[in-house]
Parts: C-alpha cells; sequence; structure tokens
C-alpha cells in the first residue's frame, strides 16, 4: 500500500521556492518525535513565538512534548496527568497523554501535518493552485486550517453545523479562507463527504482534499508520534513490575488508534482497545445514531482503521461524559471531589479533560474492571483536547439542568465511576475483526470510489508495515526539501 507517489518536479520547484520566500522549514516526523533534535536556531527563534502564533516555526511544536507556555516555551518530557485509583476505582494506573498543549490546543494539528507534508514535498500538492480541503467533525480542520497558516497555504474547513461554537470562531480567528457548515452534528460524517464529492465536481483540480478518514499520513503521524510518546512516558513511570497493560483511543478519524500498531511491536501483550460513544455504536453492534460526544467521528469504519489490530470495543454513554464534564469542571463538582480526598494538585488538572477524552477515560476503567488488572498494569490513553473547547457545552447544560449541586455531583460521581461497569464492551475475535472490516466495503467500495482489491489489500499486516516503512523516507524528502530551500542556514 505504497502511500508516496512519484514526485512531480515541477510543481516542487514551486513548494520550494513558496517555503523559500517565506523562511519556512518543515520538521521530520522523528524532530516532532524527539524535540532535542530540533536545530538550535530553530529552538533560539521558538522563543520569541507564542504557541498559537501564525509563525512557521511553531511546525516544530506540533509535538506531544512541548513546555506548558503561552510563548517561549521550549519541550520538555511530555505532558500526562494520572488518575488518582480514588476517582478510578480500580487499581490499575490510568494514565492520560495531555494534547492541550500543542498548537490549537488539539493534537489533531498533528495528523492534520502528517496528510499536508507528504504531499507537498513531493510536488503533489501545488500551493499556488491549490487549496486544501479539511473535512471533518472538528479538531482536524482546524488543525489543517493552523498547519495551511503556517506553511502559506489556503485551506477550506468542513465540518458539522451542530458542533460547538467554539470551533467556528477559531476558524474565522485564523483567517481560514472559507467555512462550509454541513448538515448534523458529529456522527454525520457521511454529510462530509458529500460535500467533498461537491467540491471535486465544482473545482476539478483546484482544491485538494484531506479526507483524515482515508489519509494514511493521518495514521502514519500517530503511529511516529503518539505511539513514540506512549513508550516513552510508559518508560518514565514504570516500576520493575509494570505491565504496559492497554492502550485506549477513541476511533474518530482511526488516525490516534494506529498508535496501537506502534506499541503493538514493542508490548506485543498490549490490548488496544477502540472506544465509541453507545449512542451510535458502529463497531459494537453494527449500530448507528447521534450522539454528544465531540471528537468522535462514526457511523461508518474509517479506511485508515486498522481493525485487525483491535482487540476490544468499548461504547460510552454520552450522558455518562456530559455528567462527568460537569463533575470535572462545576465549582460543587471539584470540592465535591477534594473532600473525598483527591488533592487540589490533580482537580486543578481537570481542565485539561475534553469530552472525548473524558470518554477514553471511562472506557479505560471500564477494561481495567473487565481484564481485571492490578497496580502492577499501566493503561495510557490520548486526552485529545482540552475544557477550552467546550465552555459553551458547559453553559447548555446550565440552561437545560440549573445549576450543579454537591448533591448531583456526589450522584454523578457514584453513578459512573464507582458505578462503571462492563457493559457494552467487547472483546473481540478473529471472525469480529472481520467482520469491522467487511463494514468498510459499504462506505468505501460503493459510495467512495475504493476498489475490492485496495479493500483486500487492508486486512494483510505486511500492507500496514509497507505504510510505516514509508515513514523514514518522508523524513528524508522532507531533509532534501529544506536543503534545496536553503532557509535554515539563512537564519540568525
Amino acid at each position: 500500500m505504497r502511500v508516496i507517489k512519484p514526485t512531480n518536479e515541477a510543481v516542487l520547484a514551486k513548494a520550494i521556492q513558496r517555503c523559500r520566500d517565506r523562511k519556512i522549514v518543515i520538521p521530520t516526523f522523528a524532530e516532532q518525535r524527539d524535540p532535542t533534535k530540533v536545530p538550535e536556531k530553530i529552538r533560539k527563534r521558538l522563543t520569541q513565538v507564542g504557541m498559537q502564533e501564525k509563525d512557521p516555526a511553531n511546525l516544530y511544536r506540533i509535538s506531544w512534548k512541548n513546555e506548558p507556555k503561552d510563548k517561549g516555551g521550549l519541550f520538555n518530557r511530555g505532558n500526562w496527568i494520572e488518575f488518582p485509583s480514588a476517582l478510578t476505582g480500580v487499581n490499575a494506573r490510568i494514565v492520560g497523554i495531555v494534547g492541550k498543549h500543542f498548537p490549537i490546543g488539539a493534537h489533531k494539528v498533528g495528523a492534520a501535518f502528517g496528510c499536508l507534508v507528504p504531499r507537498l514535498v513531493t510536488g503533489e500538492f501545488d500551493p499556488e493552485l491549490h487549496k486544501a480541503a479539511w473535512p471533518s467533525t472538528g479538531n482536524f480542520c482546524r488543525g489543517g486550517a493552523f498547519d495551511s497558516a503556517l506553511l502559506g497555504v489556503k485551506a477550506i474547513a468542513i465540518l458539522p453545523e451542530g458542533m460547538s461554537k467554539e470551533r467556528f470562531e477559531w476558524l474565522r480567528a485564523i483567517g481560514t479562507d472559507e467555512i462550509i457548515a454541513t448538515p448534523g452534528t458529529e456522527s454525520n460524517v457521511k454529510e462530509i463527504y458529500d460535500r467533498c464529492w461537491q467540491l471535486r465536481k465544482e473545482r476539478g483540480g483546484a482544491v485538494s482534499i484531506f479526507n483524515q478518514f482515508e489519509e494514511f499520513g493521518n495514521a502514519a503521524w500517530h503511529y511516529a508520534v503518539t505511539g513514540g510518546i506512549v513508550e516513552e512516558v510508559f518508560e518514565q513511570i514504570r516500576t520493575p513490575a509494570s505491565r504496559m497493560a492497554a492502550y485506549i483511543s477513541a476511533t474518530g478519524s482511526a488516525g490516534t488508534i494506529a498508535a496501537g500498531d506502534y506499541l503493538r511491536k514493542q508490548f506485543p501483550q498490549v490490548k488496544v482497545v477502540a472506544t465509541e460513544a453507545l449512542q451510535c455504536p458502529t463497531l459494537l453492534s453494527n449500530g448507528f445514531g447521534s450522539h454528544r460526544i465531540e471528537g468522535i467521528g462514526d457511523k461508518h469504519v474509517p479506511w485508515v482503521h486498522n481493525v485487525r489490530n483491535t482487540d476490544m470495543v468499548a461504547a460510552i454513554d454520552d450522558e455518562q461524559c456530559m455528567s462527568l464534564l460537569r463533575l470535572f469542571n462545576e465549582e460543587a463538582g471539584v470540592g465535591y471531589l477534594e473532600r473525598r480526598g483527591l488533592p487540589r494538585a490533580f482537580t486543578s488538572q481537570l481542565p485539561l479533560v475534553g469530552i472525548s477524552s473524558i470518554c477514553n477515560v471511562v472506557a479505560a476503567i471500564k477494561t481495567a474492571k473487565y481484564l481485571e488488572l492490578d497496580g502492577r498494569d499501566i493503561i495510557i490513553t490520548p486526552l485529545t483536547d482540552s475544557m477550552a473547547l467546550y465552555g459553551s457545552r458547559i453553559q447548555e447544560l446550565r440552561d437545560e439542568r440549573g445549576a450543579y449541586t454537591t448533591e448531583r455531583a456526589a450522584q454523578d460521581f457514584a453513578r459512573y465511576l464507582e458505578g462503571a461497569g462492563i457493559d457494552y464492551l467487547q472483546e473481540l475475535t478473529y471472525p469480529d475483526r472481520k467482520r469491522l472490516h467487511n463494514l468498510k466495503y459499504f462506505t468505501w467500495v460503493e459510495q467512495q470510489g475504493k476498489t475490492v482489491q485496495e479493500l483486500d489489500a487492508l486486512w494483510e499486516p505486511d500492507g500496514w508495515n509497507e505504510v510505516w516503512a514509508e515513514i523514514d523516507e518522508w523524513d528524508r524528502l522532507i531533509q532534501e526539501f529544506n536543503r534545496r530551500t536553503g532557509v535554515l542556514q539563512t537564519l540568525d
């Protein structure tokens, strides 16, 4: 399944000149995973640049290892939260890697980078002709718009009209060239696809569509960078007896869960667990519906989801996530947690946990109970974004349900944390995984123009290994691109 296309030298020359004129240096995947490799000239520049600025130097901040500073920060060994047993009710250690400290406040900026940059450095994407279209249920189009701004590319954001107003406001503020709102909410992915086909028909070669659900660059970035940080965090927090027990990821576009493919190579015993909304249990029971867990697209199996490497599926009730959202962020809820003995040092970090992150934490609790894990076992999950993107949702819940009280906090803690069970969780057999793989046919072959031969190739492990092997090749192409621009040599 080769991803890299033959180089188009004529278009590549234009991309090189564009980056030369704008003084853009592009990081490699290896530098984003391990910022100790970042050139000193870039590090010096970053000390003067804010995290959210449209400065090309921030391409190097597409990393899990940013210092949590709004301006001038460099890099650390990663950012994570360990959720105490007093909260989770399990002995297994549940750890979340924090996405808040990426530019845009979410890790999707990395997935978008993985889609755009390989096309740019091979001349497949023409920055003078193409607009980059970013279809998404939220953060991916924000990541694409940010990356486009840094690379001097015009961007089109496509997302459901029912997503949080913070997303739309941010897209307007960053200067997105076009914002297209499609019908529905989080689970209305087909409507996004339909709009992409309309764009292709209307604009032909003037638009380049980066559909995260089918872009191998999305999965490859997470394989290399997210998989790397999970491994490193585990090594930093482990004891001699520790076991890497499970990696939990909402399916969404199936980019983040690709880190599980990397982890399987390092920890063969690890369980890779896919989470989704109970109100739309596509993987669990071929179900459909709408839900409120923003950050999870569904009603289909993404093309880039290697379901053969998925061990379990956990469907999480969106009401559980919305109630815990209030418990973790309302004054009465935080006060209740602290009276139960949870330290301020922990509760002060709860705003780093967004809605889909809560979903992942709940799935980790359910997994620990199902597998009967103990204190030797470590479960790691991405906290993909933070409450900075969901303030309006808190206000909507207040308007709908009234003020949040200590009594309600106690009820939510008892029902949704202490009472979290192993319902709606399935351990996948070989036939189960093949069933999920076969579901791709109805979206991707019947609707989106893929072939049966391409679908069959996705079932074979060798095909995925070919994709992962291309990451080093991409890095070589990026290095050659930077050499030809000559920008790094001219920086102060």
